[in-house]
């Protein structure tokens, strides 16, 4: 067993590669930041498989360069030599009387054992590791979650087993559903795994050895000590992507297995979510911070990449006055912080700060938006007769175009869409782009939480899937059971319900809204724009979050031709949420 190392330096005493044993008799491994000296201090602890010795920016270079360039007090006020991916850097938390705790997960970095991402294991590890915090003679037995993405999305499952002393989560752009959210959108296959698994995972698999990365911090391998044939680290690991297309329906137990009862989260929430984060990131916030059990639960969502506002000011100053309050007793100004804050979005990458005290919010005009074959347009106004459209099954699809409003319309929650569709085939992959449209018809994008060319919303439909839980089901986000495979009969007419994911933005007077019904992912008709380096040179308008795996969409299955059918008995529309200006 290696033992672990301890040194003062940058004002913090820090324990490395410190042991953390489970109850199978695996030993993981963590590194702890905490101030020098005796005394007890609240806990501030993460888990996951990117590699607890690795720096940010040897492996996320393109982000780590774009966040210190564009925002300066990021990498203010610390030697930034701790600086890693996705979690807090101990230099702005330490000095503040915390201790920080990053342990890299089972199979991951320095830690041994089967690689299986967000599996029960994993989460049965995670508590395990909260126990071990609360008990350690330099902790006061409170402890918090917190971190982004992989470091926000186990946090669900973990605290909906209710380990005693988890003292409070914020959950910062993490995913909860990993089917829904994830892995099959509308039960369609996401190709995110085949990038990122192997690019931001495998790379550092424990026993990469010497073959990985060697740590900025300690000079050790960031995936050492050992260094394992190529085949022991394949029989290992369990391929996530993989997994992902084997198991295709969500009552499958790889999904079941991963899914938190909602219920049973009962500690103080804070859920920060992004809007430009299609693909991932928002629907769990949204979701999370709905169904969690949480008496004590608030809400916040941004803009701009999925990395950045975690690590500024903005986002730092939101964390500790989070935790300060619930961790430490402190007079933080939490009592009277919003249920809910928005950075509501216009034109031109524009944010302004709003307070609200609902999600949805209570003044929401939900309004239906009806789909014209006649001319292509959408309209408050129901079709006057019948009429269809129809477009190649794995096409670019049609877009149904608002007239230029006639005031500035704020849209602000989630969106659903019905839809009455035939095809010529025994399915159809449906991809919805809620999009805006200038006065000149350039399209308004964002910077995504990952894509530059982000459209304000997206949703996705395998036909086949399209029955609804009756119990999870409401207006304006219908909720798919994803249990069965209903196959269509070719010319068949269905009533299908497509979920949006939740979006922001106040459109100026004079621009358009549309509707693209598309039968293959969303194309920022710019051209593509400036990929991550982990996840691919460019991107297209999705990112990373492409739905192309053939295997998923034979053509012979998906490949016909699909029908949009509009009119008084197939009233296809779109229902946008309306907000009045606040009195």
């Amino acid at each position: 067993m290696m033992p672990a190392r301890s040194e003062t330096r940058d004002g913090m005493r820090i324990d490395w590669d410190v042991p953390v044993p489970m109850d199978d008799g695996i030993v993981l491994r963590a590194d702890v930041f905490r101030p020098p000296g005796p005394g007890r201090h609240a806990v501030i602890l993460s888990y996951g498989p990117y590699g607890k010795g690795l720096h940010f920016a040897d492996l996320y270079a393109d982000q780590w360069k774009r966040m210190i360039e564009q925002h300066p007090d990021v990498p203010a006020g610390s030697t930034n030599a701790y600086q890693n991916w996705e979690v807090v850097d101990p230099e702005k938390w330490v000095p503040d009387g915390y201790v920080c705790v990053r342990v890299d997960s089972r199979g991951a970095g320095r830690s041994p054992g089967f690689l299986d991402v967000w599996s029960h294991r994993e989460a049965v590890d995670l508590c395990a590791c909260i126990e071990w915090a609360a008990v350690q003679p330099w902790s006061t037995g409170k402890i918090g979650l917190d971190g982004i993405s992989y470091f926000a999305m186990n946090q669900w499952q973990a605290a909906a087993l209710q380990p005693p002393h988890l003292a409070a989560m914020c959950v910062w752009e993490g995913a909860a559903d990993y089917y829904r959210d994830l892995g099959r959108h509308g039960g369609i296959l996401c190709a995110f795994g085949r990038a990122w698994f192997p690019s931001q995972v495998v790379r550092v698999q424990h026993g990469m050895g010497s073959r990985g990365y060697r740590s900025r911090m300690t000079g050790e391998w960031v995936s050492g000590p050992e260094t394992l044939p190529e085949e022991q680290l394949g029989s290992s690991r369990s391929d996530f992507y993989e997994d992902c297309l084997r198991n295709t329906l969500a009552s499958d137990e790889y999904w079941r297995s991963r899914l938190p009862d909602f219920s049973k989260i009962k500690v103080p929430l804070f859920s920060a979510a992004n809007w430009g984060g299609q693909g991932l990131h928002p629907r769990g916030n949204f979701e999370g911070f709905l169904r969690a059990g949480s008496r004590e639960k608030w809400l916040e969502v941004h803009g701009i990449e999925h990395w950045t506002h975690f690590y500024t000011d903005y986002g730092v100053g939101l964390q500790k006055r989070f935790f300060g309050h619930f961790l430490k007793g402190e007079d933080t100004g939490w009592r009277n912080q919003p249920r809910v804050l928005l950075q509501v979005r216009r034109p031109g990458e524009k944010f302004e700060e709003r307070w609200e005290s609902d999600w949805p919010l209570l003044r929401t005009r939900f309004t239906r938006f009806h789909l014209q074959a006649n001319g292509l347009a959408l309209s408050a106004e129901a079709a006057g007769r019948e009429g269809q459209v129809t477009y190649d099954a794995l096409g670019a699809g049609v877009t149904f175009l608002g007239a230029p409003l006639a005031a500035e319309t704020e849209i602000t929650g989630p969106v659903a869409a019905k839809l009455f569709v035939s095809s010529r085939t025994a399915d159809a992959d449906l991809f919805l782009v809620l999009r805006v449209f200038g006065p000149d018809l350039k399209e308004v994008t964002f910077q995504g939480a990952l894509d530059p060319h982000t459209p304000i919303a997206q949703g996705w439909l395998r036909a086949s899937h399209r029955k609804l839980d009756p119990a999870l089901t409401l207006p304006h986000r219908p909720y798919h059971t994803h249990d069965e495979v209903q196959p269509l009969t070719p010319g068949e007419i269905y009533e299908l319900d497509i979920e949006i994911w939740p979006t922001c933005l106040v459109v100026p007077e004079g621009y358009r809204i549309a509707l693209t019904v598309r039968g293959r992912d969303y194309e920022y008709p710019g051209g593509p724009g400036t990929g991550l380096g982990t996840l691919g040179a460019s991107f297209g308008g999705v990112g990373p979050f492409r739905h192309d795996d053939a295997r998923d969409r034979p053509p012979a299955v998906f490949g016909g031709k699909v029908t949009v059918h509009c009119g008084p008995r197939y009233p296809s529309h779109v229902l946008l949420p309306i907000v009045p200006s606040a009195v």
